[in-house]
């Protein structure tokens, strides 16, 4: 029996989309050189930018944020400012206009924008939790010895776990500069595969 393989919610046609994107472009052109009221983006283009943003937030890079939702979102709106700029002309492999490509790239971007932004936020919340005294005022309020050595106990381990994300942040953004470097060098040095071709 043979496997019929499920089409995905996430699906979009490149071709019909591109052509949609296309026919959208050429008509808020015209608009603009008439100085007339711009056309609203059509549903199907609106959803297909929808389509390819959830699609994109279900790859393994993203798909864990407990943001993810938002980066939908932005991506969604990136791509809605975006659509104005899209160049109609543009070159591709094929000859034929790749809508598709040009808005995951941005998706894409907008993705990284939002995890930047996360994790901007996410060092203001440890900095202010690692600096606020938390212990000290908690241990006023509490009589009970008990209790006061659980909560310094807690306090301490956050501090420590805090500590060991900055650490591991560190090394990555190390390791992801050495890389760049590494690439850099092996992208200027030519190959000579003289030796094995004969």
């Amino acid at each position: 029996m043979a496997r019929t393989k499920r089409a995905s919610i996430h699906y979009v046609n490149n071709k019909e989309f591109s052509q949609a994107v296309v026919d959208y472009v050429r008509t808020l052109n015209e608009a603009q050189k008439a100085e007339t009221k711009l056309p609203i983006v059509p549903n199907y283009i609106a959803s297909c930018f929808l389509k390819i943003a959830e699609g994109l937030s279900h790859k393994s890079n993203f798909i864990r944020y407990t943001y993810r939702e938002e980066m939908v979102m932005d991506a969604v709106e990136n791509c809605l400012r975006a659509i104005d700029n899209y160049n109609i002309e543009a070159a591709t492999r094929t000859g034929n206009p790749n809508a598709f490509a040009y808005f995951t790239q941005i998706s894409w971007y907008a993705f990284l924008r939002r995890i930047a932004k996360e994790k901007k936020q996410q060092d203001v919340k440890i900095k202010f939790l690692s600096q606020s005294g938390l212990e000290e005022y908690i241990a006023t309020n509490q009589d009970d010895t008990h209790s006061v050595q659980v909560v310094r106990a807690f306090v301490d381990q956050l501090k420590d776990r805090i500590d060991k994300v900055k650490e591991k942040d560190d090394e990555v953004k190390v390791f992801a500069q050495e890389e760049k470097k590494r690439k850099k060098r092996n992208v200027n040095v030519d190959s000579d595969l003289g030796d094995f071709i004969k």
